[in-house]
C-alpha cells in the first residue's frame, strides 16, 4: 500500500516553512520601511563593501547576480543606492550608500533585530544558540548553487 509523504518530517519542507515564517515576520515589522529581506541583505552588505561591484555583492549575500541587479536598480530608484563608475574599468559599476540609504538603513535595524528574537522565539535561549549553530553548519556544508 502506498502512504503519502510525509512533509512534517521532511527537511526540505520544514526550511520553506521556516522561510516563509521569516518573510511574513520581516515583512510585518518593516511594512512602512518599504524594503524586503533580499534589499535589507543588500544594504547592510553595502555598509560593509563600500563601493564594491554588483557581482561580488551577489555573492555576499548569495542571491543570483542577474536577478541583483533588478533589486539594486529599485534600491537606486529610491535614492538608497548610487552606481558609479569604476575608475580603473570603466564599464564597471561599484555600488554605494547614498546620505539617505545610510539613514533608511539605520532606521531598519531595530525592527530586523526583532524579526530575529520573534523567529527564534518559540526555543529557549540554550536551543536558540544549538539552532543556529546547526543551521550554520548547514548552510556551509552545502556550495552555494
Amino acid at each position: 500500500m502506498n502512504h503519502a509523504f510525509d512533509f512534517a518530517v521532511a527537511p526540505g519542507h520544514l526550511i520553506r516553512r521556516a522561510h516563509q515564517i521569516s518573510v511574513a515576520l520581516f515583512n510585518e515589522h518593516l511594512a512602512t520601511a518599504g524594503v524586503t529581506p533580499v534589499q535589507f541583505a543588500i544594504l547592510n552588505a553595502l555598509l560593509d563593501s563600500p563601493g564594491v561591484d554588483q557581482i561580488t555583492l551577489a555573492k555576499r549575500v548569495a542571491f543570483d547576480p542577474a536577478t541583483s541587479g533588478s533589486v539594486i536598480g529599485r534600491l537606486e530608484s529610491k535614492g538608497w543606492v548610487e552606481r558609479c563608475a569604476d575608475k580603473v574599468d570603466r564599464r564597471r559599476k561599484l555600488l554605494v550608500l547614498t546620505p539617505q540609504g545610510l539613514q533608511a538603513l539605520a532606521g531598519m535595524k531595530s525592527a530586523v533585530a526583532d524579526v530575529q528574537a520573534e523567529i527564534l522565539s518559540p526555543l529557549e535561549p540554550p536551543e536558540q544558540a544549538q539552532f543556529m549553530h546547526l543551521l550554520s553548519r548547514l548552510v556551509a556544508g552545502h556550495p552555494v548553487p
